[in-house]
């Protein structure tokens, strides 16, 4: 029979969906090869109340954009809270009061397999596991290099760790060790490929023989991508930068304008792309904010990166992983990006050997290795 493989997600920030978007390529190309397989992916948020979705995903956006220093200490204060504690019973119970058309949506698919890439449904399922209601097993994948205790949650059938350190803290705080698993964070499959990176640079319009770092602002584009690129490409240096602007529509058209007037040649923009993976093969680092799903794919890839602006948080948490396995340098502002820029121009050596750290602890087959983790338990049943 068919085994079902269901992939749940939650859209607040988008690294838990592509997560989930990763593992549901993966299975689609299972299947493609005759294994009978499906997946069906899930954003919670599509089954919630709209006045939930507004408070969980929204108000968070909202939250880190503005106020990133009070995330910070919620993030802190949450982390230390006891799961037993009154507000921790009373949030689970208020998601479990907005879920309910989730659960119905998971009953009509029948899963054979369950997979969360966020703690939201990890939680709800938790419960229904406890009475019954749920029997089939369901893993929970940590987006993350850090292990905050929301993702801490029993009775889970496995538990997908992005790192060596992570499923040592896994083990830590009382999970089952033989249910821990050292995957890495799904990406897609197309990151796990071979590139010609002189082919892709004469594509793309690029200097095969100019250094080129990809500046990357996230999906929505944000922060001043335009001055920040000036700022580089007037500050010297023999360098091409591509910066991704998202679906930012007028920072993308801010950043064709400075592209045509100031630095012809040398800046090259790029609105929303699913082929990410094509422009990090070609360039030299990246320039990035320390999400784990970005890292991850710059990991997969061997790019080395300089990480800036980082969220109070899972943020910091993933760029100190990052800067102890040598895969990349920290700027704390644009001045420091524009020096340490210099430094590894000046000393290729250096970024060379970031460039080998990062592919050393890389993970490009994380999603394979997820799914095939469920699919033997399914088949050893």
């Amino acid at each position: 029979m068919k085994r079902r493989i269901l992939l749940l997600s939650v859209s607040a920030g988008a690294g838990h969906v592509r997560a989930a978007d990763a593992l549901e390529a993966t299975i689609a190309a299972l299947a493609a090869d005759g294994l009978d397989v499906e997946a069906r992916h899930l954003d919670v948020m599509d089954f919630v109340p709209s006045h939930f979705r507004r408070i969980y995903a929204d108000f968070y956006l909202s939250l880190i954009t503005s106020y990133p220093r009070l995330w910070g200490m919620l993030y802190r204060i949450t982390d230390d809270v006891r799961p037993e504690a009154v507000t921790q019973r009373m949030r689970r119970t208020i998601e479990r009061l907005n879920t309910r058309r989730l659960r119905a949506a998971i009953n009509a698919f029948e899963p054979d397999a369950i997979v969360c890439t966020h703690f939201l449904p990890a939680e709800m399922l938790m419960r229904q596991i406890r009475k019954g209601r749920v029997n089939a097993p369901v893993y929970l994948q940590v987006t993350d290099f850090d292990l905050h205790r929301m993702w801490v949650i029993p009775g889970m059938t496995g538990y997908f760790a992005a790192s060596p350190e992570i499923a040592h803290r896994m083990r830590a705080v009382g999970l089952p060790p033989e249910r821990v698993h050292v995957t890495g964070i799904p990406v897609m499959p197309a990151f796990s490929l071979a590139h010609d990176r002189l082919a892709l640079r004469a594509e793309l319009g690029l200097d095969p023989n100019r250094p080129a770092y990809l500046v990357m602002g996230g999906g929505a584009g944000v922060g001043a991508l335009d001055e920040l690129a000036d700022a580089l490409l007037s500050g010297g240096g023999d360098f091409q930068l591509l910066v991704l602007a998202g679906r930012n529509a007028e920072m993308l058209e801010r950043l064709q304008t400075l592209a045509n007037t100031r630095h012809a040649g040398r800046l090259f923009p790029h609105g929303f792309t699913r082929q990410v993976e094509r422009l990090m093969a070609c360039c030299d680092l990246a320039i990035t904010k320390p999400g784990g799903l970005t890292t991850s794919e710059c990991l997969a890839v061997g790019l080395p990166m300089i990480v800036n602006a980082p969220i109070p948080g899972q943020e910091e948490r993933n760029a100190d992983y990052l800067l102890e396995q040598g895969a990349a340098w920290k700027a704390i502002d644009a001045v420091a990006l524009a020096w340490r820029i210099r430094e590894l121009q000046e000393h290729p050596a250096r970024l060379a050997a970031m460039a080998i750290n990062a592919r050393a602890i890389g993970r490009p087959h994380a999603a394979r290795d997820v799914v095939d983790t469920v699919l033997a338990l399914l088949d050893s049943r």
